[in-house]
């Protein structure tokens, strides 16, 4: 009946149940009508600490073997995330699943999920696979506001809250939450009072220089452990009367550490956290518990070490168990009291019709675009799952910052308002890449690009793309591609390149002779893209080329001019190029012209490879095929080189017909800190193929069988690969590569 009154009570002042329950005198196991006094209200309060935040998941589990409520949840950065999803009914079994099944990769990295993004950006990555990027304007070259975006961490946010309190301000959560941010302009501590729990919880994890700031009630913040890693006092003033303070936070690194910039700025970071922290922990008083986990090797960006830091937590509040025993509730007390804060199941999200979609959009990006991008249309039957996923899906062109998506319910019918903030420095990018390549003996190349896109030159989001390089290869090319219609998936481009290199000649597999060669081309695509996973292409080339002999050195050359068209297909979903792990790609490519003026017979050539990546626990590898013919001359493609009948010379390997295979597979044997790159790769490739030529006859040794053994790391440069190579009955070499291998 105690308790009856006490909801009704609450729900006459406008109150959540769990807060009000938190506050009624709890019932002791005695006989009918027997009471205790009220129990005092015992806040938790969480820290700040990356990764080592995942130790708040231990301590939750304890204090719920150990039957310890808690009133009221105060956290920061991590703390908060951990906290604010608590306080609105997560279980702790729900956090534990979000931290062991989210991929943290993604959360960190500095763009989407390589298969989430637009197809023109993966095909952005084969052309110079570097990550190096800036804005490029007329007041000078900006660095990206983060080295994290924000998809992938808000999509993981978003998984982890109960349904129905994504938007909910925090004071109205199951229990009384609280979180802290920065303010990045003034330096001032921004209480985050009456945001909803969603928002609240990304600026708090706005880490400088990891994640993008967040701006609130027209304020730009960030993490907010630079001012309160520690929020005890925010605690006192909800009400606290007992303090359970969680401290996760970075200890200071020692002196040998700090050799490196990098190291000396998270040094600086750390002392700033750290002082607040300890003026903070001077703050509890002799019934306040503080537990400060052992997470020695986990480190603020250790997210493949979350289960050290759970056990650290569970270990830490285990040894407090004493302590904490005195503010334990019986079992029946304890059940009543989780049933309430546990959010109700979710009920059925069901499809609805969309009686509207509205997009704004800030920036010069067209919000017609961005509504047909997003595949929502009025008119549709959607769930709100269905919604938020077509939104979010606007992350992949790479050019915005936040995309906020609003679902209103009524009368049976769904509205839908999605509103996009454009990252101002994307709309003018520049790519920096280098790409080496050596074999310790006579193959040497290096090659110093540079990629610039232009977006959104107008309504209908026309597009400039130019590249240049310097090196063994030189060249420069600017397209523009032009989509039909706003958002529309046909496209033309016009392209015109000009290039220039030196190759070697070789018969038998031996070298002849080297030529220089020079290509002038302009070409017209008429193109389809096919979602963002691939696209089909239609275009006609006029083209000049220019070779002449330089070893043995002759006078004089040879200029060709010539037109054809061509017919490509390309898919592409892999999640990866320095080291795909899982999805495919393929590319095949027609192409002929018809008879010359001076009467020379028609060309036509054919190439198509393809590629379907594996994983399977700390394993990962890849099928590849490649199959080129010409009806004249030399195939379009030729082998040689790592990964190509490794062993032998590069493009050493050529005929009327190329015929390719290999199997590459390499296990995880470690990980560079993932604001720099990613897994470390040891692995080993068993390669067969060969050339061969219609007219000549040839035996068994066109066909050539080879392996080799890697290192690989992928890193934000490109993919790094450190190898040895043997074409068997044949050469042998090693390898270094920095930049695409196939």
């Amino acid at each position: 009946m105690k308790r009856l009154c006490v909801l009704a009570a609450a729900c006459a002042l406008g109150l959540p149940a769990g807060a009000a329950l938190a506050q009624a005198p709890a019932a002791s196991d005695g006989g009918a009508g027997a009471s205790v006094a009220a129990r005092p209200r015992v806040a938790l309060v969480l820290s700040g600490g990356g990764a080592r935040g995942f130790a708040h998941i231990g301590v939750l589990r304890v204090l719920r073997e150990l039957r310890v409520p808690v009133d009221i949840v105060v956290g920061t950065s991590m703390g908060s995330v951990i906290g604010g999803a608590y306080a609105a009914g997560s279980s702790v079994a729900d956090l534990e699943q979000m931290a062991r099944h989210t991929d943290w990769d993604r959360v960190v990295a500095d763009r989407p999920a390589r298969e989430d993004l637009a197809f023109r950006r993966r095909e952005e990555d084969v052309m110079l696979p570097s990550r190096i990027e800036f804005g490029l304007h007329r007041d000078g070259v900006s660095l990206p506001p983060a080295a994290a975006g924000n998809a992938a961490l808000e999509l993981a946010l978003a998984r982890l809250l109960p349904a129905g309190t994504r938007d909910r301000p925090v004071n109205q959560l199951s229990l009384p939450f609280r979180s802290v941010a920065s303010d990045l302009v003034t330096g001032d501590l921004v209480d985050l009072v009456d945001t909803p729990l969603f928002l609240t919880m990304r600026a708090s994890l706005a880490v400088p220089g990891v994640f993008a700031p967040v701006r609130v009630n027209q304020r730009l913040v960030v993490d907010g452990g630079l001012v309160r890693n520690l929020p005890i006092d925010l605690a006192r003033k909800m009400g606290a009367d007992i303090i359970i303070a969680v401290n996760v936070g970075t200890p200071l690194a020692p002196e040998k550490n700090l050799g490196s910039a990098l190291g000396v700025a998270q040094q600086m970071i750390n002392i700033l956290t750290e002082q607040n922290v300890q003026r903070s922990i001077k703050e509890l008083g002799p019934d306040d518990v503080l537990i400060s986990p052992d997470l020695s090797g986990t480190s603020f960006l250790d997210f493949r070490n979350i289960d050290n830091a759970i056990k650290g937590g569970e270990a830490a509040t285990r040894a407090l168990a004493p302590r904490l025993a005195a503010l334990a509730l019986p079992a029946a007390g304890y059940a009543l009291f989780e049933n309430n804060r546990l959010a109700t199941p979710p009920l059925s999200d069901t499809p609805l019709l969309l009686a509207e979609v509205k997009v704004e959009s800030s920036g010069r990006i067209n919000p017609k675009i961005l509504q047909v991008q997003s595949g929502l249309a009025q008119g549709q039957t959607r769930t709100r799952d269905q919604v938020r996923r077509a939104a979010n899906s606007l992350y992949g062109r790479g050019d915005l910052e936040r995309v906020e998506t609003d679902i209103d319910d009524e009368g049976g019918q769904r509205a839908v308002a999605i509103r996009a903030t454009e990252a101002g420095w994307t709309n003018s990018r520049l790519r920096v890449g280098l790409e080496l390549a050596s074999d310790f003996d006579d193959a040497n190349r290096f090659a110093l690009k540079v990629m610039h896109v232009r977006s959104s030159m107008n309504p209908w989001g026309g597009e400039l793309r130019t590249t240049a390089q310097i090196g063994d290869e030189r060249g420069i090319g600017v397209q523009f591609h032009q989509p039909l219609g706003p958002g529309s998936p046909w496209y033309v481009a016009p392209d015109a390149q000009y290039g220039s290199s030196a190759f070697d000649v070789f018969k038998y597999g031996r070298r002849q002779s080297r030529v220089a060669f020079s290509q002038r081309s302009v070409s017209l695509v008429l193109g389809r893209e096919l979602g963002n996973w691939g696209d089909v292409r239609f275009g006609v080339v006029r083209q000049s080329l220019g070779v002449r002999a330089v070893i043995p050195e002759q006078s004089g050359g040879a200029r060709a001019e010539n037109n054809y068209s061509f017919l490509r297909y390309r898919i592409d979903t892999l999640d990866s190029l320095g080291f795909p792990s899982r999805g495919n790609f393929l590319d095949a490519q027609l192409a002929g012209r018809g008879r010359d003026a001076d009467g020379a017979g028609a060309l036509a050539q054919f190439s198509v490879l393809g590629l379907s990546a594996f994983r399977t626990r700390d394993w990962a590898g890849h099928v590849y095929g490649e199959y080129a013919i010409a009806s004249s001359g030399a195939a379009p493609l030729s082998l040689g080189g790592f990964l190509r009948l490794s062993g032998s010379l590069p493009e050493s390997v050529e005929g009327n017909r190329i015929v390719f295979g290999r199997l590459v597979m390499a296990r995880r044997i470690g990980a560079l800190p993932v604001t720099l790159g990613g897994t470390v790769r040891a692995g080993f490739s068993l390669e067969a193929g060969g050339a061969f030529d219609r007219q000549i006859v040839q035996g068994d040794a066109a066909f050539k069988q080879a392996v080799s053994g890697f290192l690989s790391v992928d890193t934000r440069f490109g993919p790094v690969y450190v190898g040895a190579g043997k074409t068997i009955h044949g050469g042998g070499t090693a390898y270094l590569f920095l930049g695409p291998i196939w």
